[in-house]
């Protein structure tokens, strides 16, 4: 066995360990989040749009895409700083990140991503139905295409949406008893999805734009430059705009509706209030992510279960 490969297969330090902790980021859980919330949505729009479907059942596959989701966001960060190892060594930000600081080698970071992919097919095999399994393996390769974007376009959000909000279709294909997509429902909502990420992560770009100028690289940050806030707020109401048309479709009324202002009001203002020059305030308006969310998610559930109340279905 050549030394390479012993060195590769060679039980992990304490340091190593460390490392993949990191390259997970799970002390960090807002890639969790902005996977899973999509994927709570369309669980809450079956939930309304089924009676059949109990809310046991839904709060069950909540629980287990929860648990899918931390898994996919894993893998993201993993592959994310393997492939961008060398930016991120450039990047103030970044540059204590595992990889470039040396705690863990690029052979042995491909080794553990490698194991994350072995067991995320066998968990996403055993726990979610085939076509849940078809919309997982079409977002698959922008896992690998997503972090080489910024080197060649400015639109990276634009990958990250289409890979993020995959949830929508997954949760509905999960969970409802018919197992037929009503695409044109889910599509706005699905685009939605990516005018939100596109929002929050243009802002949240402009921390690094000093560092990417001085390197080269491209951003949507850098692309919309002083424009920002009007076109990040053209996208926060397409967003807004497309979800609750996709709401009404499926029936939603008034506790959806309320969620939906309050997630409008609270993100929109936040958003005016930002100075893209200033990472602080960048960095506020992105941890703000998961409450906009969350209040959406609660919309949905909020009126699901009032309109089963209302209507005498068991929850």
């Amino acid at each position: 066995m050549s030394k390479r490969l012993t060195s590769l297969l060679a039980p992990p330090s304490k340091e190593e360990l460390n490392a993949c902790w990191d390259l997970c980021r799970l002390n960090n859980h807002m890639g969790c989040w902005t996977t899973w919330i999509p994927t709570a949505w369309s669980l809450a729009m079956v939930y309304h749009a089924q009676p059949e479907v109990r809310g046991s059942v839904a709060l069950l596959w909540a629980a287990k895409y929860l648990v899918l989701c931390s898994g996919i966001k894993s893998l993201i960060m993993t592959i994310d700083d393997i492939l961008d190892h060398d930016i991120d060594a450039m990047v103030s930000r970044t540059k204590g990140r595992a990889i470039p600081r040396g705690s863990i080698s690029l052979d042995r970071a491909w080794l553990f991503f490698g194991v994350q992919v072995i067991l995320g097919i066998y968990l996403a095999q055993a726990l979610l139905d085939p076509i849940s399994c078809r919309f997982a393996a079409a977002a698959g390769p922008l896992f690998v295409i997503y972090p080489t974007c910024k080197r060649w376009m400015y639109f990276a959000p634009v990958t990250l949406g289409l890979m993020f909000t995959v949830g929508v279709f997954m949760g509905w294909s999960t969970l409802s008893t018919t197992k037929e997509i009503p695409y044109d429902i889910l599509v706005p909502v699905y685009v939605a999805g990516c005018f939100w990420v596109w929002t929050y992560e243009t802002i949240y770009q402009h921390m690094d734009k000093a560092d990417d100028v001085k390197i080269g690289i491209k951003s949507s940050a850098l692309l919309c430059g002083r424009y920002t806030l009007p076109v990040c707020s053209t996208t926060a109401i397409a967003f807004f705009g497309l979800l609750t048309y996709g709401g009404y479709l499926n029936g939603h009324s008034y506790p959806f509706f309320a969620g939906v202002l309050l997630a409008a009001f609270l993100l929109i203002s936040k958003l005016l209030r930002t100075d893209i020059d200033r990472p602080a305030d960048c960095r506020d308006f992105f941890l703000q992510t998961p409450l906009i969310g969350q209040i959406l998610v609660g919309g949905f559930v909020a009126d699901a279960v009032v309109a089963r109340i209302s209507s005498g279905i068991p929850l």
